[in-house]
């Protein structure tokens, strides 16, 4: 089956989201302040947000999802 992905980006908020599979879930933090991951109630991963995302420009980030 093909998966979709829908990114989203707010310049005005500097925040972007990504999400894998559109189902219920909710975010929990990363070891990144800036990361945030979603997932489902059994821990699956659905999709993540990064806020500061303007402050990449630097160096890139690298978070374990």
């Amino acid at each position: 089956a093909e998966r979709k992905l829908k990114i989203w980006y707010d310049p005005e908020g500097d925040y972007l989201e990504v999400t894998f599979d559109q189902k219920a879930g909710y975010f929990r933090e990363t070891q990144s302040d800036q990361v945030m991951e979603k997932v489902d109630e059994q821990g699956n991963v659905l999709g993540f947000s990064v806020l500061r995302v303007s402050a990449m420009r630097e160096k890139p980030l690298e978070v374990a999802l």
